[in-house]
């Protein structure tokens, strides 16, 4: 999975930061689904990675429960974390106890998804 970050993070579209960041989706079916953060003058109107992956699958007809893991990368050093945007999007469409890969350069560690979002406000919380 390493190897196709790498290759899906030349995507990128990190002109004012700098910070490329890729994610994959990997459904329950096996397709993966990738996607690029895209920045934009406005800072506003950037999308991140990982909205930019999940927000594909359900455009693909995925729905929750449709998700087997999510692979994030980021093209540096330290390992990166999804924002806290990302987070909220990625509970409301990924399981609690679906694993999140999250990659530096160098270096990969396994979170759950209920671990990166332990508190998340959720359709029970309106």
């Amino acid at each position: 999975m390493k190897e196709k970050l790498e290759n899906l993070l030349k995507n990128s579209y990190a002109k004012y930061s700098g910070y490329r960041v890729a994610c994959i989706c990997v459904m329950q079916d096996d397709k993966e689904i990738g996607g690029v953060n895209v920045e934009n003058s406005s800072y506003g109107a950037t999308i991140c990675a990982e909205r930019n992956a999940i927000t594909t699958c359900i455009s693909q007809g995925y729905h929750k429960g449709d998700f087997k893991e999510l692979h994030i990368m980021v093209d540096s050093d330290k390992i990166g974390t999804p924002c806290f945007v990302c987070r909220q999007v990625i509970t409301e469409f990924v399981e609690e106890d679906i694993p999140v890969y999250l990659y530096s350069r160098y270096n990969v560690e396994r979170y759950l998804v209920k671990e990166l979002c332990p508190y998340p406000f959720t359709e029970d919380n309106l």
